[in-house]
């Protein structure tokens, strides 16, 4: 099953959400701006994800997206 997640992207932390290619929500969690956090949560997805829909463009983007792209990057096709 296909996974999308967005991201809301705050200075101190960020709201994650996943759902699934029918809209039904499978994870929300509110979560500090700390990359290993952030992979963390959603390790258990990854597999499953298809892309990240969202990252809500601030002056802080950067790192987490980087830390994004270098994960889907590494993931097996």
């Amino acid at each position: 099953m296909k996974l999308y997640t967005g991201l809301d992207l705050h200075s101190s932390n960020s709201y994650l959400g996943i759902i699934d290619e029918t809209g039904k929500r499978v994870f929300k969690q509110k979560l500090p701006n700390e990359r290993e956090r952030i992979l963390e949560a959603v390790k258990p997805y990854q597999n499953d994800i298809a892309g990240f829909v969202v990252v809500e463009s601030t002056y802080n983007w950067y790192w987490l997206v980087d830390s994004l792209e270098r994960r889907v990057a590494s993931l097996p096709v």
